[in-house]
This record gives structure tokens, C-alpha cells and sequence, in this order.
């Protein structure tokens, strides 16, 4: 069994983005938690932030149930995320205490200011854990940095709309049903993502994603990730080799 540790900015970040592939990990066996930097409390317009952090963790809550994964919340503030010494020491605990071999995060480049320090305060807080002198609370070092990969940023594309490319994919057609039991499950959030994005149709909208990114490889439905390989991150293809059968490389060229 692997121990795999979903980290994003908002609670319905990883439905949107990654809970297809989770799905199909927690089915194989794998331990999966889910966590979440901030409690999404700006999310809406007709509740105090307080009563909207705590909707917002509960559908969090229910979400990662449906697959048997745990979650927690960071309570960092949201549009709050900075990448400083706090923030970097709180992620690194919540990592310690998830003792996970394989970290998946947000995207370094994406639309929201939240999505991108959390990239960057998960890809460095997986460095830390592993520093024994570096103290946090009461979780133990690990013993290695885990593995860590980027999900997609939001439609694929960074601020300035340029693609970004995923090193593979994950052929999510199976899972598909439960990754939109699991958004589903942030009833909250549709009348905010009506209103703040333009969404009328949040689910709609997921499926249209997958099936865009499935496109790119040759798929029904897709979800796309990329390995953080750099020095002294471990470089071997740890994710990959558990996805068996679902694993997808991108199509070449024409």
C-alpha cells in the first residue's frame, strides 16, 4: 500500500482536477488523504466567512469519504496563502503527519494567486519534511522527500492563457461517475462558481474538461499530471507505475 497525499488551495480543487485518478488509487488499495491550505471561506456571498468555512470543510469532508480518504484543513486564510516561514512550517506539518510517499498539488502556474503559492509552499515544504531540524509541531521527520507532481491548472492554461502540457495522464472514464459524485458533493459552491466564474453548470463543466483533456490522449476522459524531477526530489516514476492500465502518454504530434 502508498501512502498518497492530495495538498490544493480550496476545498472542490482537487474534485475538480485530480479526483478521478484518486479514485482509481483508493479502489487499488492505496491510502489517500486529501488537504486542503484554506477552508474556501470568500466562497460565498449569503454566509459569514466562519459559517462558510465551516459548510466548506464539511463538504470536504463528505467528498473525501466517498472514496474512503480522510481530509484536513490548513486554516490558512483564503486569498491568504503566501509562500513565508509560517505557512511553510504548517504545510510541512500537515505533511509529516500524512507521511505520504507521493505528494500531488497545485499547478506553479495557474489563474488564482492561492493556487500558485500553494504549489510553491507544498514543493518546498516537501524538501523540509525530511529536515529533522527543521521543527514544526508534533509530527516526526521523514525520512525522504516524497515524490511530488502537479496536477493541471484550471482549463489547462497558465494567467496569460498559454497551455501547460501534462507529462501523462490518467485515462479517468471508470472513475468518472465518482469523481462527480465527489464535486457534487460541495453543494455550496453552486451558486458562487455561477456568479464568480461564469459557470452556470459547475459538473457540466467538469465533464467538458475531461473530455477536452481525454483528447489529448486519444481517451473518453482524461486528468493530466506532471513529475517534479529536480535535484533532490526523487525522479523515479513511483505514481505512474501504480496507475497500471490507466496510465496515458500524450499523443504525438501530427
Amino acid at each position: 500500500m502508498t501512502a498518497i497525499l492530495a495538498i490544493h488551495a480550496h476545498p472542490d480543487d482537487i474534485e475538480t482536477l485530480g479526483a478521478g485518478t484518486l479514485a482509481l488509487l483508493a479502489e487499488s488499495g492505496h491510502a489517500v488523504t486529501l488537504v486542503t491550505l484554506t477552508a474556501g471561506e470568500g466562497g460565498a456571498t449569503d454566509t459569514t466567512p466562519d459559517e462558510t468555512a465551516r459548510i466548506r470543510k464539511a463538504e470536504a469532508a463528505s467528498a473525501a469519504a466517498i472514496i474512503g480518504a480522510c481530509y484536513r484543513c490548513g486554516d490558512l486564510p483564503d486569498l491568504g496563502v503566501f509562500s513565508d516561514d509560517a505557512s511553510r512550517r504548517r504545510v510541512t506539518e500537515l505533511i509529516r503527519w500524512a507521511r505520504p510517499d507521493i505528494v500531488i498539488t497545485s499547478s506553479p502556474a495557474d489563474y488564482h494567486p492561492d493556487h500558485e503559492a500553494t504549489s510553491q509552499l507544498v514543493r518546498d515544504a516537501c524538501f523540509a519534511s525530511s529536515v529533522p531540524n527543521y521543527r514544526t509541531g508534533e509530527a516526526t521527520a521523514l525520512e525522504a522527500i516524497p515524490h511530488l507532481y502537479f496536477m493541471d491548472p484550471i482549463g489547462g492554461r497558465d494567467r496569460e492563457g498559454v497551455p501547460v502540457a501534462p507529462d501523462f495522464g490518467v485515462d479517468i472514464e471508470a472513475a468518472f461517475a465518482t469523481k462527480h459524485a465527489m464535486l457534487a458533493a460541495h453543494e455550496s459552491q453552486v451558486r458562487w462558481v455561477a456568479r464568480q466564474h461564469g459557470v452556470p453548470d459547475q459538473v457540466a463543466s467538469l465533464e467538458k474538461w475531461a473530455r477536452r483533456r481525454g483528447r489529448d490522449f486519444g481517451v473518453a476522459m482524461a486528468e493530466g499530471f506532471r513529475q517534479y524531477r529536480h535535484h533532490p526530489y526523487p525522479a523515479s516514476p513511483l505514481l505512474q507505475q501504480l496507475l497500471g492500465q490507466a496510465l496515458l502518454t500524450p499523443l504525438a504530434a501530427s
